[in-house]
């Protein structure tokens, strides 16, 4: 994992941010190499004087190689505002934040924040890893967690290695799930904040529902692009996000920030939804003639047309891609 910390060149207030939110960083990794557009939560308490993310070195990552060997103090990136929906809620109850590997990083921003504020709500932190090398903020987490008059941890390692020893690096083998929630006495009326790999936030969330947790206590987010949604559909494909077959289009650049991908927008598409299935982009939707709203996704910048005109417009800075095409450039959270 590398940190970076992001200071605005004009010295004016960042925007701020929600714990738990995430930006989106435009990355030129070459002078002649189309930019990378890929989002990262916030991994420290929100400011407006600056902006930290931690990025996972992934084997075969271009965007992660990029940060981890070439990226050095003084660098300029394009930053978006801060985004998502995955945020702390305001309440009394129990706080419970679950995460594995690399989720941690945006429920860490949600453990800082409530540091910060010296909340009295009780504050779980359960994390799971394979062992001690893929444990990232391990020692931050334990400062925090210290700071908080009823903060609890839990780690399981499912593979530790021989020098790795229970009770003193984790506290036991394995991965979590509703039984170890129960084991260790996890509180039932809590909230539950969980970040991670789609079968790891599934899963949990299944086992947290079938326990009797409502559902409006349950707040997940998942890496990569959402799963796709196309009720009536089988087959759907498991390709990687990649540009449309044959020649590209000459039009305005459609950038999918979630999936990776670029690509120059081409008329023979009817809708920017058409282009995402050629593209293998994962999206959800129902309809193509924007009644359902099942496809409204965020519209992170460029201006869009629409046609058909939907029967109700989404709210700023959302759109439905169903039946819209882009009018210049546009960056979808997608």
């Amino acid at each position: 994992m590398r940190s970076l910390v992001l200071v605005p060149v004009d010295k004016h207030p960042l925007a701020a941010a929600l714990p738990g939110q995430f930006i989106i960083l435009r990355l030129k990794p070459g002078p002649d190499a189309p930019p990378l557009l890929r989002n990262y939560s916030l991994s420290d308490a929100p400011a407006t004087d600056h902006y930290r993310v931690s990025v996972k070195q992934e084997v075969g990552g271009v965007a992660s190689t990029y940060v981890h060997t070439q990226l050095h103090v003084g660098d300029v990136l394009e930053v978006s505002a801060p985004r998502g929906s995955f945020t702390l809620q305001p309440d009394t109850r129990p706080i419970v934040l679950l995460s594995a590997g690399v989720g941690a990083t945006p429920v860490l921003s949600m453990l800082h924040s409530l540091t910060a504020e010296g909340t009295l709500r009780d504050v779980w932190w359960l994390f799971g890893a394979r062992n001690r090398d893929e444990h990232p903020f391990a020692k931050e987490t334990c400062h925090l967690l210290q700071r908080l008059p009823h903060g609890h941890r839990y780690i399981l390692y499912s593979r530790p290695t021989p020098q790795e020893k229970p009770g003193l690096d984790f506290d036991a083998i394995g991965h979590l799930n509703m039984t170890v929630l129960k084991r260790i006495g996890t509180p039932h009326d809590a909230d539950f904040y969980l970040c991670g790999p789609a079968a790891f936030s599934q899963d949990l969330t299944r086992e947290l529902m079938d326990w009797g947790v409502s559902r409006a206590q349950i707040h997940t987010e998942l890496f990569g692009p959402a799963t796709a949604s196309t009720p009536g559909l089988v087959g759907v494909s498991q390709q990687l996000p990649h540009p449309p077959a044959g020649s590209p289009g000459t039009g305005p650049q459609v950038s999918f920030a979630r999936s990776g991908l670029s690509v120059p927008w081409d008329p023979k598409f009817q809708s920017l939804l058409e282009l995402a299935e050629a593209c293998d982009v994962p999206v959800r939707w129902s309809c193509r003639t924007g009644v359902c709203h099942s496809c409204e996704s965020g519209l992170i910048a460029g201006g869009i047309s629409y046609q058909p005109e939907p029967l109700d417009r989404p709210a700023d800075g959302m759109l439905l891609i169903c039946c819209s095409q882009p009018r210049n450039d546009v960056i979808l959270d997608l």
